[in-house]
């Protein structure tokens, strides 16, 4: 809200950050539209600047040939952005009326804020097993945790045997930067073989710290105050077994962060943003734009993610210039506008 009691009115909002809300803010600022960004609020699974925020070492952002750390990263991408005069706000939106010109966004705080363009980029968040003792945990601070980064230092976890559930690169990232303070890191995976990329696979079947439970699935987990173990059922047997561990972490994917936008954009079956158009950002809604892993359910990476949110900025502005009318602007007429 504005001194007067009026809601404060934009030109573009950003709602969300990471690869693709930083790198759409960076565009929208330096043509002139002094983007403001709801960045998120901090919770158990997220912080703002998106899910590099919990990876140490980035070996395929382009530009960093020893590998960057993820924070430092995101980090840099925020500041670059206020640089050129983005303004922030860390909290997150609750409501978002598509039927009202400017749109309005509501925040977790009340604060209303009108928006002539608004560009979705509020990435994904960590899945859990949703098993009750898990849950308890998880909340209570007892050993259970979907960030491995976030949490695997802790002196809880030291010299301790942990697992790590999950299959693909993730997982196995999880797993081997646990083997720093870990005794053991097991990893439980529903299957025979890793999804992982070949390079991440063979990283973790090559490390003397890393052990594997095969076509496992954790039906429970143990503990009253802190883990004390896990319950595993075989997915060939059914066969159940107990495993001894002082640790637990989650890694088996993340879902978008789209609840909030039931009714408001068109999203697909596993929800995720729909954009009609292909290689357009362009959401249901004329003027809401989507970039990030919160639209992007194929590739589902940092550097995908900082190119549509460059893709989103070009299009809002495009679309703000022409007053909406030329939503469907040709690539080369958007390349122009730079």
């Amino acid at each position: 809200m504005t001194e007067n009691g009026t809601p404060q009115h934009e030109t573009v909002v950003i709602v969300g950050s990471g690869p693709a809300g930083w790198t759409a803010a960076i565009y929208a600022a330096r043509a002139e539209m002094r983007p403001f960004v709801i960045e998120g609020s901090i919770s158990r699974t997220m912080i703002p600047g998106g899910q590099l925020m919990f990876t140490t070492e980035v070996e395929n952002y382009p530009g960093f040939k020893d590998g960057v750390d993820g924070q430092a990263l995101m980090l840099e991408m925020k500041a670059q952005a206020e640089r050129f005069g983005t303004r922030i706000l860390t909290e997150d939106v609750l409501e978002i009326d598509p039927n009202q010109r400017p749109f309005r966004l509501v925040t977790t705080s009340g604060t209303v804020v009108l928006a002539d363009a608004v560009i979705l980029a509020t990435g994904a968040n960590a899945r859990w097993l949703d098993l009750p003792n898990e849950q308890r945990l998880a909340q209570s601070g007892g050993g259970v945790s979907a960030c491995a980064v976030c949490d695997g230092a802790l002196p809880h976890f030291r010299n301790q045997v942990v697992a790590v559930v999950g299959g693909g690169d993730t997982a196995v990232e999880d797993a081997l930067y646990l083997t720093k303070f870990a005794k053991e890191v097991i990893i439980v995976h529903r299957r025979d073989e890793l999804r992982a990329s070949k390079i991440m696979a063979e990283r973790a079947l090559s490390n003397e710290k890393v052990t594997f439970a095969w076509n496992s699935v954790v039906i429970d987990v143990h503990g009253d105050d802190v883990i004390t173990g896990l319950r595993l059922q075989d997915t060939v047997t059914n066969e159940e077994r107990d495993i001894e561990v002082g640790g637990l972490f989650v890694a088996i994917g993340h879902s978008p962060n789209t609840g909030f936008l039931e009714g408001v954009v068109e999203l697909k079956d596993n929800g995720y943003i729909l954009t009609p158009v292909a290689w357009r950002t362009e959401t249901s809604v004329p003027g809401i734009f989507a970039a990030g892993d919160v639209m992007d359910d194929y590739y589902r990476q940092a550097v995908t993610a900082a190119g549509t949110g460059c893709m989103a900025a070009l299009e809002a502005e495009r679309w703000l210039a022409h007053g909406g009318a030329h939503a469907g602007a040709d690539a080369e007429e958007v390349g122009a506008s730079v």
